[in-house]
């Protein structure tokens, strides 16, 4: 879905009256797909539509981080993301690191003493599910054996996960944390990359094994004896296009749901929005070494008397005085001489919606709400929310199945496809999701997640019981 010149996009269609694969969706999630069938497998008649420019409806809202840091009930996540970790880390070798990719890690806090005995459990079926080993620090002198994260790379740092749980230790190493919080979790095949920089290394590499990308929306899939035989697509020209083909890609992202319909495909999706603030911490609160840090305790923002009361005297305001969910967090952002945090908060759960709706919905308390909520994660922020520093606030939309995790694979229609449902973390699952479709579509081995992704899931009887008691999602 690149942004083309019509008389490029006429050109392309002259040219490309015929495709051996069509893919919907040119995020990260549709260019890495791209990449693996052209690169790979060496299939060059493939042309990527978006009526986008690339990278720009959602993969640009990333927080852009990754992590092999996923929860049960069975090790298919953990196994994705390890697998997209070591297809990140050798294309970060093979570019010089041109999308920055370091391992900062993920670090979870928490002020509950209780929670700490679930960072336990939690770190054990992780361990058991192939994300490292863990190493649990119940003193200082223990402590002493951390390896910190460095600033840049991920070469030479431990996987697993540290558990600390003597807070003297935790304000030697985290000193920026609440001095309440009494237990940290640093997972540590984590971390985070420059998004853009990779989708154009994929995508540039992609071209040049014979991707061609097209300005367009597919406004219908058609299929002669319920097999896939064409895509036509309403071009940036205003003009009707169709391009035949037998193999159709749905890498729609938050339109995922929308374009199944158009081969009768129902898939159990629906769109959350989510939203992030950036602003400059000119105080030097914040670590700049630090990792994506995540607040893992509800909390209740702290107001003054008389603001309580007031925000409590209306509907349309009572809400900042209830209690909040958990999970908060921030990154640094930059290097060298960069102050940028990144915050995030989904604070509101009722933000979801059957299909996307642009431009965003406003909402004009979020950079002060989570400001605020901040505070309790890190009180050195304090003097920020008495004078709000500026702040950028963007996002996008988590596209999901109720479990969270993807879809991938073949649809009812042969020859027509879906890898999709990356809600929130398209970029670290995109290598991995791309080879996997790929394997899907050219009747190649399968690896032993795949059944976990697959579309038919939700018709076997063993997955609906898993679905009626799964517990955590591991939506941040």
């Amino acid at each position: 879905m690149a942004n083309h010149h019509s008389a490029t996009l006429s050109y392309v269609m002259d040219t490309h009256t015929r495709a051996e694969i069509v893919i919907c969706g040119a995020g990260i999630v549709g260019i890495a797909a791209a990449h693996e069938l052209a690169v790979m497998h060496g299939i060059r008649d493939i042309v990527l539509v978006d009526q986008a420019p690339p990278m720009t409806v959602t993969s640009d809202k990333s927080t852009e981080a990754y992590r092999n840091w996923w929860p049960g009930p069975d090790d298919s996540m953990v196994n994705l993301m390890n697998r997209s970790i070591d297809m990140l880390e050798s294309w970060s070798d093979a570019s010089n690191n041109q999308f920055q990719l370091n391992r900062r890690g993920y670090v979870y806090a928490t002020a509950d003493a209780a929670k700490a005995e679930q960072f336990l459990a939690d770190a054990a079926l992780a361990e058991a599910q192939g994300a490292g080993s863990v190493r649990v620090y119940r003193n200082a002198s223990e402590a002493q054996t951390y390896q910190p994260s460095a600033h840049r790379g991920f070469r030479d740092h431990p996987d697993g996960a540290d558990i600390f749980l003597n807070q003297s230790s935790i304000r030697a190493r985290f000193p920026y944390l609440a001095p309440n919080v009494t237990a940290v979790v640093h997972a540590r095949r984590c971390g985070w990359m420059s998004g853009q920089q990779l989708g154009m290394f994929l995508l540039d590499a992609a071209k040049a094994a014979g991707v061609t990308t097209l300005s367009g929306r597919v406004s219908a899939i058609h299929t002669t004896g319920g097999a896939v035989s064409s895509v036509t697509v309403l071009g940036a020209d205003g003009g009707e296009h169709t391009i035949a083909t037998s193999t159709f890609v749905n890498s729609a992202g938050p339109y995922a749901r929308e374009v199944g319909a158009m081969t009768g495909a129902d898939f159990p999706l629906f769109s959350e929005m989510h939203l992030k603030a950036a602003f400059e911490d000119t105080l030097g609160v914040i670590d700049r070494n630090a990792g994506l840090v995540i607040l893992d305790d509800a909390q209740t923002l702290q107001w003054s008397n008389d603001e309580r009361d007031e925000l409590a005297a209306t509907d349309e305001t009572r809400w900042l005085t209830l209690p909040m969910p958990a999970g908060i967090h921030l990154r640094p952002e930059g290097y060298g001489s960069s102050q940028t945090v990144l915050m995030l908060w989904d604070y509101h759960s009722s933000h979801r919606y059957s299909a996307p709706i642009f431009p965003l919905e406003d909402d004009a308390l979020y950079a002060e709400v989570v400001m605020r909520g901040m505070v309790a994660l890190a009180p050195a922020l304090a003097p920020y929310v008495e004078r709000l520093p500026h702040m950028f606030v963007d996002g996008g939309y988590y596209t999901k199945t109720e479990e969270n995790r993807p879809l991938v694979g073949p649809t009812s229609t042969r020859g027509a496809y879906v890898n999709a449902a990356f809600s929130g973390y398209g970029l670290m699952a995109a290598p991995a999701a791309g080879e996997l479709l790929a394997a899907h579509v050219l009747g190649h081995a399968l690896p032993n997640y795949a059944a976990a992704f697959t579309v038919d899931r939700y018709q076997r009887a063993d997955y609906q019981a898993q679905l009626a008691a799964w517990g955590s999602t591991g939506q941040l």
